[in-house]
């Protein structure tokens, strides 16, 4: 088979001929061998088959970081249809939007259906994941272009887009991947949200190359020094982390990856001091910053953090194209900038997607043919410069659209949300701050006569229709909307209003509620935690309760992991429930 045939089934088949034995899928005290794993995607794709999918159907995947994870995905492809990924934290509402747009016939679930939480519109097809054996799938003849997956990201418009991704464009993400080279021997960690494209690098990227996807917890449901021995318990060679949860790790535990050949970060602008930190640090055998829409599948450019090349680095590149894929620089007119000067970047190659599911116009809009680059391109909206050494920089969006703990948000599709409310005449949002403490800030003005608990109802009303990442994590009510000299509102000015907390010295012991609530103002950055705050309330998130739980732990007699502050009513409940270091009884 030529190396531009290739499939993904291929790339897999072509493993279990060479080691049918060797481990493949790993997690939660479960191994599938290749030809088990194999086996069982057959089953699988004979009972999907037999349901009526046919080749390029969708068929939507409900099922968390698993065993049975890989088994859907792997099954679907074998039926010759692509898979769907849900997420399970995405409210109901948000589900069934895309699930109506997507119109999958099928869903599938894993064997233990408890892990999944959140209910799914009636009239899809349910069909769990074998666990044995038994009749196998004919030959479904697919070929590099066919759809492997649909990905949904956030849109402009207010209505969340799907990605088609197809064969090919994981082809070129796994193979040949001096990025993260990857062999028999490698166990790659499985734990980001399915629904976030990190997880086509996760899965097809060690069963290209013959070793295992190990479905491991993340570092915000343990504590993190049991998080890092699982690691090595593990034996986890290579992982893939957002930039905000490297951050968080990076900052309380660096010495965490100490066991890893390879650590791959990417979704937000990577913090260089952070970086630095970790290779002083017993650091991994190499970390690299993968950059690359969800549009260009997972990866399109990347940079090795090496020492040297970090020694005195500001602002870290996103650095260099992925194999077969091409980077440029272009103006508003699609013509190639000088180098140094600032442009839109715009990649090819056969990483690009087919396009947007069902919205032809904006396909039209976003994948182009570019004269100057020779090719189909995909414009992602970033500014960029090339600098001296050739590695390219970040500087900026053409649009609106941010990242946030690594998922990709557009923000006029929240301020759109909560337009709809009913509960605001106008309304901005904006993100603030920078890594694990960057948080999304609404600013309301509410209808006439509104409501004197307008952040807690604007929240309560937007997470039965956004995700939670997408949903503010604090709102400022206005009196009125401060305009601009063009008559638009003026966004500086609302920033303006936001106060700037300098953190305070975090190395005094724990010895009340009161010090929990001091840790909770330091991490949060806020300028007052009362004994009933909430964590949530206040601005918290899995990230930033990584940091508090790390902090209150070097206090207290019994740890506490992320997930307690989480769920805690208030600091005050937490409080009755853990004991500092040196409490007697």
């Amino acid at each position: 088979m030529r190396p531009d045939e290739r499939t993904v089934l291929s790339l897999v088949r072509d493993q279990v001929e060479r080691r049918p034995g060797a481990v493949a899928v790993s997690g939660h005290g479960e191994d599938l061998t290749y030809r088990r794993l194999w086996d069982l995607a057959g089953t699988l794709a004979a009972g999907l088959v037999a349901r009526g999918v046919r080749r390029g159907d969708l068929v939507a995947v409900a099922v968390n970081p698993s065993v049975d994870l890989v088994v859907a995905f792997l099954g679907v492809l074998r039926a010759g249809a692509a898979y769907l990924p849900l997420d399970n934290r995405a409210p109901a509402d948000r589900l069934a939007v895309i699930l109506d747009e997507a119109a999958p016939a099928v869903v599938l679930h894993a064997r233990d259906r408890t892990r999944w939480t959140t209910p799914l519109p009636p009239g899809l097809t349910p069909v769990t994941v074998p666990d044995e054996v038994s009749s196998q799938v004919g030959t479904v003849e697919i070929g590099p272009d066919d759809p492997a997956y649909v990905a949904y990201t956030s849109g402009s418009t207010g209505r969340p887009k799907g990605v088609v991704v197809p064969h090919r464009a994981v082809v070129r993400l796994v193979t040949d991947a001096d990025y993260c080279p990857l062999g028999p021997d490698d166990r790659v960690a499985s734990l980001s949200n399915p629904a976030f494209d990190a997880t086509t690098f996760e899965v097809w990227a060690p069963l290209a190359a013959g070793g295992a996807v190990v479905a491991i917890p993340s570092p915000v449901d343990l504590v993190l020094e049991d998080w890092a021995a699982a690691l090595g318990e593990l034996s986890i060679t290579a992982m893939f982390l957002t930039t905000s949860l490297f951050h968080s790790v990076a900052r309380e535990l660096p010495t965490a990856f100490e066991q890893l050949e390879h650590l791959v970060v990417g979704g937000e602008q990577l913090d260089a001091e952070m970086v630095r930190r970790v290779l002083g640090s017993r650091p991994p055998g190499r970390i690299v910053n993968g950059y690359g829409p969800t549009e260009t599948t997972t990866f399109a450019a990347v940079f090795e953090c090496s020492a040297e090349a970090m020694r005195d680095v500001a602002r870290t590149p996103i650095g260099y194209p992925l194999q077969k894929t091409t980077l440029h620089v272009l103006d508003e007119h699609l013509r190639p900038v000088s180098a140094g000067e600032t442009g839109e970047l715009c990649i090819g190659g056969p990483g690009v997607a087919l396009g947007y599911l069902g919205r032809p116009e904006l396909t039209a809009e976003r994948f182009v043919l570019a004269p100057a680059a020779g090719e189909r391109i995909y414009r992602t909206g970033d500014l960029v410069r090339q600098l001296p050494g050739g590695a390219l920089e970040v500087v900026g969006r053409r649009d609106r659209q941010v990242k946030l703990r690594g998922f990709r948000i557009e923000l006029e599709e929240v301020e759109q949300a909560a337009a709809a409310t009913g509960l605001v005449d106008a309304v901005f949002v904006e993100k603030v701050g920078e890594g694990p403490a960057a948080t999304l800030v609404g600013f309301a003005l509410p209808t006439a006569g509104g409501q004197e608990e307008l952040p807690v109802a604007l929240r309560a009303r937007l997470a039965e229709v956004l995700p939670d990442y997408m949903v503010p994590a604090r709102w400022v009510v206005l009196s009125h909307v401060p305009l601009g000299p063009t008559g638009k509102a003026d966004r500086g000015e609302l920033l303006a209003l936001l106060e700037t907390v300098s953190r305070t010295d975090g190395d005094l012991p724990i010895e009340s509620v009161d010090d929990i609530c001091r840790v909770w103002r330091e991490v949060l950055r806020v300028p007052q935690v009362e004994p009933c705050d909430n964590f949530i309330d206040l601005g918290g998130n899995s990230l930033l309760a990584v940091q508090a739980a790390a902090r209150m732990n070097e206090f207290l007699i019994t740890s506490v992991e992320p997930a307690e502050i989480l769920l805690a009513e208030s600091a005050a409940e937490l409080g009755a429930r853990v004991r500092p270091a040196g409490a007697v009884g």
